[in-house]
């Protein structure tokens, strides 16, 4: 099966362009399973109506990260709609759960989850997402492990990725905007990059105006970020995994501008 994974959705324009590609992209590389990060649609956040939308123009499943719950109304959404999720590995019971399952094409169960990171993200409210997603094994009944791992550090991410290989078919990192070249398939079988990169302006600091970012690095006054104007670009990547094995057979970026 082919798993499209798609890059963290920056403020309406990087919403517009995933909504215009899609679907045609899913067509274009016979994609069964398409996962969007949508943590930052709002620029913090994601808003209900904005989640709608994604997955009404292609998205199969949306997940978040570490501003999951900046616009408070997505919890009540959340428990309702159960193809987002939000990260597994919260310390306290949130609305909403950490992983869903869906299924291939030749039936198997498909279980994609939402990590989150602790290494220099400054957030008191998760557990240790290397224990957290070993007890998954254990309350989810499914054949094929797929992971957004939404991190700062490439070494967590690199870390993670050896503690699933073997058990997980698929494992992204997201959060850090920018993609790396790192995409390959681990020594048992396991798909993997570092980080997908961002679906958003192409003239921006992560999808940030840029005038605001230097103001923040050069300590200026605090701003209210907002999403830079102009074109945009799509990123992410492809999996091919063997349904029968569980395993993935070769992983390939995806860019569009």
């Amino acid at each position: 099966m082919n798993i499209l994974a798609i890059g963290d959705i920056c403020g309406e324009g990087g919403l517009k362009m995933a909504v215009k590609h899609l679907f045609a992209l899913k067509k274009l590389y016979d994609v069964h399973l398409c996962i969007v990060n949508g943590e930052n649609a709002a620029i913090l956040g994601i808003k209900p109506a904005q989640a709608q939308e994604l997955l009404d123009n292609g998205a199969d499943i949306i997940t978040l990260g570490n501003h999951a719950w900046r616009k408070v109304n997505i919890a009540k959404f959340i428990e309702d709609e159960t193809r987002i999720i939000r990260p597994l590995n919260y310390a306290a019971p949130l609305p909403g759960s950490g992983f869903c399952v869906v299924h291939s094409p030749k039936g198997k169960r498909v279980c994609v989850t939402n990590l989150l990171g602790r290494l220099e993200m400054n957030d008191v409210s998760t557990d240790s997402p290397f224990w957290r997603v070993n007890r998954l094994f254990n309350e989810a009944d499914f054949d094929i492990l797929v992971v957004d791992f939404h991190a700062e550090a490439t070494s967590e991410k690199l870390a993670m990725a050896y503690h699933l290989d073997g058990r997980a078919g698929v494992l992204f990192g997201t959060h850090t905007h920018v993609p790396t070249a790192d995409e390959r398939v681990f020594p048992k079988g396991m798909g993997y990059i570092t980080d997908l990169g961002m679906t958003g302006p192409i003239e921006s600091v992560l999808g940030v105006k840029p005038e605001q970012s230097v103001n923040y690095f050069c300590g200026g006054l605090p701003q209210m970020f907002e999403s830079a104007p102009g074109d945009c670009k799509l990123q992410g990547a492809l999996f091919d995994v063997d349904e029968d094995t569980g395993k993935c057979l070769g992983v390939k970026r995806i860019e569009i501008t």
